[in-house]
């Protein structure tokens, strides 16, 4: 199963190993990761800022983590193109966790969602990603997608709204409410962002269209401000403070420093209390991100395999997920995992190896540094308007309409089922319910394809004349607990008035415990009645099954033969010789 080892293999750094190590490393491979890691820099300074905000916090966290985050899980993870930082899907999760316990909430709960990364890397539960149906990913981040750009209904129309309910319809009914005091001078620059964003990619250009958008909407947001029509921007939202006690406007010019996440400010801005309970409250939170996380990072590593014909290490990079999401919060870096559209930008600029992610790290923090500055400037309504774009990609749309349009009717009821879920309650309770309800499904679609057939009058399996009152029945498909009681139920039928029945059953590749159990009543039945019951061509894991469930023939009830014939051959002798197909059943 060489083909699927990229499931089961754990080890620190194995992306830099194998693309860096295994393959020789020349300086022409530099210079394309180094082109690669600045083109996905310019793109990730703008999205991390508008993504930390959009989780509740100042935008100068995002840039700490696509910046250490990204650097680390370059280093130490499993997959060699996939690009770490702050994503939308955890918008949904984050900001409630920011509102309730602020920033040093969230660092904690981060911290603690790595923990729980490492710990799936170690139990090897990579390879689950598999076991995820369309219908569910599908579902989740459309619903997340809904969310987001529900959030961003407040900045894109620059609405004076305190606070919004924590319900998604008290949100949505607030914020429709609120429509018509939109100020246009804020829609203007949220308009020319999105026309922008939209048009942009048609020109076939490598410069993303983030870069001209948040350019051409800060000089118009300028121009008005100027003109005395007032547009928010991140330098007049946010502020912080310098060495010196005063206050600065926007993004403090200043590498992070380590701090202890929980000596960061609370929802009251004083410190948090580090305690058990504490620790109690953030651990759903902490699950519900570490299970977001190893969910998104692994489909953006399946997508990159499918794009460069490489393969990732699933449980290498939940590795160097956890890693990464561990150290990031001691330096102010939020959560973070790999970003889909920023990887895919990665792998179409050519990159080589790991070295491109760690390099677009540095250059997040070299701009946090030396442009700090001008990134005040970046206008809200602008960055509203790039996460309604992002929020769009996310939700894949035309693979959703393509799913409801030609999906089975079970699929698209678990797609409405998590989009649903996840709009009105969250991530987790929608997920869970999606698996629970797709596996519900798929055993309901599983049980009924399993059939009786009655076979005593087909003269190529049963070619003998058979004593009075005997009857072969076929079973074809598994006999597990949701179909053993039907088809069980059915034969305990069928027997009745009947000296024997013959179970040909070549076609039953499972028996569990369920099966054994009903199996074991039509036994009993046959006991009390007389009748007799053959069971024949028993396939190796349902005959390993009654071994292990230490079932044996009983005399004058049960008998158990190898093949059809040897069962045949017990009650009558054949009237024409055994063709070879017969031989075999």
């Amino acid at each position: 199963m060489a083909h699927r080892a990229h499931l089961f293999s754990l080890r620190i750094g194995h992306a830099v190993r194998e693309a860096c190590i295994a393959e020789t490393y020349s300086v022409n491979r530099l210079g394309r990761d180094a082109l690669a890691g600045l083109t996905i820099g310019i793109i990730a300074i703008p999205l991390a800022m508008a993504l930390a905000i959009a989780s509740g916090v100042a935008p100068q966290y995002g840039l700490y983590t696509a910046a250490i985050a990204g650097f680390i899980v370059a280093l130490t993870g499993g997959s060699r193109y996939s690009i770490t930082g702050p994503t939308a899907a955890f918008v949904v999760i984050l900001y409630p966790i920011a509102q309730k316990y602020g920033l040093g909430g969230l660092l904690m709960a981060t911290v603690l969602a790595g923990i729980l990364m490492i710990l799936m890397a170690f139990l090897r539960l990579g390879r689950f990603i598999e076991y995820i149906p369309e219908s569910v990913t599908l579902g989740f981040t459309g619903g997340i997608a809904i969310v987001i750009a529900t959030l961003q209904i407040k900045d894109f129309f620059a609405l004076t709204l305190a606070e919004l309910p924590e319900s998604y319809l008290g949100k949505l009914d607030i914020l429709i409410r609120a429509l018509p005091e939109a100020y246009w001078p804020g829609v203007l620059v949220a308009m020319v962002t999105l026309v922008i964003m939209v048009l942009w990619p048609r020109l076939r250009t490598t410069i993303p269209a983030h870069l001209p958008a948040v350019i051409v909407a800060s000089l118009v947001a300028w121009g008005l401000n100027q003109s005395g029509f007032s547009v928010e921007t991140i330098g007049s939202r946010f502020t912080y403070t310098l060495p010196d006690g005063s206050f600065g406007a926007g993004v403090p010019p200043f590498l992070p420093d380590f701090q202890w996440p929980w000596l960061q400010a609370g929802p009251d801005g004083d410190r948090l209390e580090l305690n058990w309970a504490l620790v109690r409250d953030l651990l759903p939170a902490a699950f519900a991100i570490a299970m977001l996380g190893a969910i998104e990072s692994l489909l953006c590593a399946m997508v990159l395999d499918g794009m460069s014909g490489r393969r990732h290490s699933a449980n290498s990079e939940l590795l160097g997920q956890g890693i990464g999401n561990v150290v990031a919060p001691f330096f102010g870096g939020i959560t973070a995992t790999a970003a889909i559209a920023r990887s895919a930008a990665n792998v179409r600029a050519h990159a080589e190896s790991p070295v491109a992610a760690m390099i677009h790290g540095l250059v997040v923090l070299l701009a946090l540094v030396a442009l700090s500055g001008v990134l005040a400037y970046l206008p809200m309504p602008a960055m509203a308007a790039m996460l309604m774009v992002v929020a769009w990609n996310m939700s894949e749309a035309p693979k959703s309409i393509k799913l409801l349009k030609t999906a089975p009717r079970a699929d698209i009821w678990v797609f409405i089922t998590c989009i649903s879920l996840t709009v009105l309650f969250d991530m987790v309770i929608a997920i869970t319910a999606g698996i629970l309800l797709a596996s519900f499904l798929f055993m309901k679609e599983i049980a009924e394809m399993t059939r009786i057939t009655d076979v005593t009058n087909n003269s190529r399996l049963v070619p003998v004349d058979l004593p009075e009152g005997w009857g072969v029945y076929k079973i074809t498909g598994p006999l597990f607990f949701a179909a053993a009681d039907r088809i069980f139920g059915e034969l305990s039928v069928l027997s009745e008035r009947k000296k024997g029945i013959l179970l040909y059953l070549d076609g039953v590749p499972i028996l569990d415990a369920g099966g054994v159990a009903a199996l074991n009543k039509l036994i009993s039945k046959c006991q009390r009645d007389q009748t007799r019951l053959i069971l024949a061509d028993l396939q190796f894991q349902p005959l390993r099954t009654m071994a292990k469930a230490k079932m044996k023939p009983i005399v004058g009830v049960t008998a158990f033969y190898s093949t059809l014939r040897e069962a045949l051959d017990s009650l009558v002798l054949p009237k024409v010789p055994w063709s070879s197909e017969e031989r075999g059943g």
